[in-house]
C-alpha cells in the first residue's frame, strides 16, 4: 500500500461470517486496527452475534443476510459494500456447507447440487462480484477462499464436500493467473478438522478415525486465523495462487 492507502482502513467482506471461522477471522482482523468489516451469512440472530464479538475493536460493521448460492444477493452485498465504505480490499469467501455422509453411489443427487450450489459456486459469485471491484481500484486486492485439506487428500464418505472444495482450490488458481496483472491476488486457506457446527455434525463415531490423522489433534478456529491475516495483509503482497495447507499434519503421511 501507498502512504495515502495506509491513512484509510481497509474495507473486508466475510461470507460465512456467523460460523466459528468466519467469527474468528473477522476477530483477528478486526483486531488489527484500520479495518472495515461487511459480514454476511444466512443468519441474521448469528450475524449480530458476530457484530458483537468485534464492537469494542473500533472497526465500523455492515451485517447482510447473504445466500452465496445466489448471484444476484452477492453482488448486492459487494455493492452495498462500496456504496457504505466506497473499497473492496479484501474478500474472504468462507461459506460452505459440509455434505452427508456416505459412499460414492449413495450421495444422492441432490448433494451434489448442494455442494455445487453453496461451496463451489458461492465462491464463484464472490469472486466474480469482488474482481468487478477490485480490477477499477488502484492497489487491486486479496481474495482468500476456505477451502479443505479434503480437496488435496481422499476423504472418505465425503466425497461431494471434497469435490467442490477440490473445484475451489483449482478456481483459486486460475483466477490468480487471471487477475495478477490488475494486480488482485487470489489465494486459499486448506484447514483440515477444526471445532465448529460442521464437526459437531459428524458422526460420533468417525470422530475417533479423523481425530487420529491429526498429528496435532483436531484444531480450533483461532489455529487457523493467522493464515487469513497474511493472505490479507500486505505482507503477502508477492503471493498469489498459494494452498496454505493449515491442517495438523493431516496431510503429511
Amino acid at each position: 500500500m501507498t502512504s495515502s492507502e495506509n491513512a484509510r482502513s481497509r474495507v473486508v467482506l466475510i461470507t460465512g461470517a456467523a460460523g466459528a471461522l468466519g467469527t474468528a477471522v473477522a476477530e483477528r482482523l478486526a483486531g488489527e486496527g484500520a479495518t472495515d468489516l461487511v459480514l454476511c451469512d444466512l443468519s441474521a440472530e448469528r450475524l449480530d452475534a458476530t457484530a458483537s464479538a468485534v464492537k469494542d475493536s473500533g472497526s465500523q460493521v455492515l451485517t447482510r443476510v447473504v445466500d452465496v448460492s445466489d448471484a444476484a444477493a452477492v453482488d448486492e452485498a459487494v455493492a452495498a459494500t462500496v456504496d457504505r465504505f466506497g473499497q473492496l480490499d479484501v474478500l474472504i469467501n468462507n461459506a460452505g456447507v459440509l455434505s452427508s455422509s456416505g459412499r460414492i453411489h449413495n450421495q444422492p443427487p441432490e448433494e451434489w447440487e448442494r455442494q455445487l450450489k453453496v461451496t463451489f459456486m458461492g465462491t464463484v459469485h464472490g469472486t466474480t462480484a469482488a474482481v468487478r471491484v477490485m480490477r477499477k481500484q488502484d492497489g487491486g486486492g486479496s481474495i482468500i477462499n476456505t477451502a479443505s485439506v479434503s480437496g488435496l487428500t481422499a476423504w472418505p464418505y465425503a466425497a461431494p464436500y471434497c469435490a467442490a472444495k477440490a473445484a475451489v482450490i483449482h478456481l483459486t488458481k486460475v483466477a490468480a493467473v487471471e487477475y495478477a496483472k490488475e494486480r488482485i491476488r487470489v489465494n486459499c486457506v486448506c484447514p483440515g478438522t477444526f471445532e465448529s457446527a460442521m464437526t459437531a455434525d459428524i458422526p460420533e463415531g468417525a470422530l475417533p478415525s479423523l481425530t487420529a490423522r491429526h498429528p496435532l489433534g483436531l484444531g480450533k478456529p483461532e489455529d487457523l486465523v493467522g493464515a487469513f491475516s497474511y493472505l490479507a495483509g500486505t505482507d503477502s503482497r508477492w503471493t498469489t495462487g498459494a494452498e496454505f495447507v493449515v491442517d495438523g499434519g493431516y496431510a503429511a503421511p
